[in-house]
């Protein structure tokens, strides 16, 4: 925004950001301490200036949603290296070769989600992954082969690692804290649909059940796909024999195969008794 354009009294600061590359060139103007805090990268960046950067990470996405108009979302959690099913055969082991059928079970889900998201004009129930491959790519391609938008969560790791090719541009961001990426994971969420997964899949999905569970999040459908998988990787029953969860909480889960199935939890769910 220029100041001939601007509704405020004050210079604008995108003006002044370009202006301080202008300015004479000073043994004083070349000091670290002169240029401006909010575009001094290695001020930025300081550990005193972490708890800054954590607001940052939380509104710059929040911002870019709701000027999106982006009401609601349907976050969907599964393993990065499930390949396709026509690329199964580089899977690293047998048991990912097997599991392979659940990206295209994702990417049919999230091309029915968007379907129904696209009677909103694309403001209600959409698509939400962590931007990556595997059953994240599925995700975001189902939801642009339905023709709607869909949300990339990303997170910077020690290896270098891009977006998937299908999330929606504008809509893809990149978080440095684990934290605040779990945040805009669940603060629109109307369902969260778990498919097999590694470590950062159980991360997510226990993170989101301890919330709903301690009823500092509202109960929505919690869907995992795979039966068979998710009572071999955990033992539920176990838990609430033990007493360490009440039985009551394995009611907050729902079990399914099909992307049919867990449409059918959504679509039936009473949002207004939660």
């Amino acid at each position: 925004m220029t100041e001939e354009h601007s509704s405020h009294t004050f210079r604008d600061s995108i003006e002044d950001a370009r202006a301080s590359h202008r300015i004479p060139d000073t043994p004083q103007s070349r000091s670290p301490a002169y240029r401006l805090a909010f575009i001094d990268e290695e001020f930025m960046m300081r550990p005193e200036l972490r708890p800054v950067r954590l607001q940052l990470e939380l509104l710059k996405p929040q911002m870019v949603l709701d000027e999106r108009g982006i009401e609601s979302t349907v976050v969907m959690f599964g393993g990065a290296r499930i390949p396709s099913p026509e690329k199964k055969e580089t899977a690293k082991t047998p048991a990912l070769a097997e599991l392979s059928h659940f990206y295209e079970e994702a990417r049919r889900f999230a091309r029915a989600v968007t379907e129904r998201s696209l009677e909103t004009y694309g403001r209600q129930l959409v698509v939400c992954t962590g931007g990556g491959p595997g059953v994240m790519e599925a995700g975001n391609l189902g939801a642009h082969e339905a023709g709607g938008q869909s949300i990339g969560l990303n997170i910077m790791l020690p290896h270098e690692q891009a977006p998937n090719a299908w999330v929606t541009p504008d809509l893809s961001f990149n978080f440095h804290y684990f934290a605040i990426r779990k945040m805009h994971f669940l603060m629109r969420a109307r369902a969260v649909c778990v498919f097999p997964g590694g470590f950062g899949t159980l991360d997510e999905m226990f993170e989101a059940l301890t919330l709903i569970q301690t009823r500092r999040m509202r109960r929505i459908p919690f869907i995992l796909f795979g039966t068979e998988f998710w009572k071999t990787v955990v033992n539920w029953t176990m838990l609430a024999e033990a007493g360490t969860i009440s039985p009551q909480d394995l009611e907050l889960i729902s079990f399914v195969e099909t992307a049919a199935e867990a449409l059918e939890i959504i679509d039936g769910w009473d949002y207004g008794c939660e």
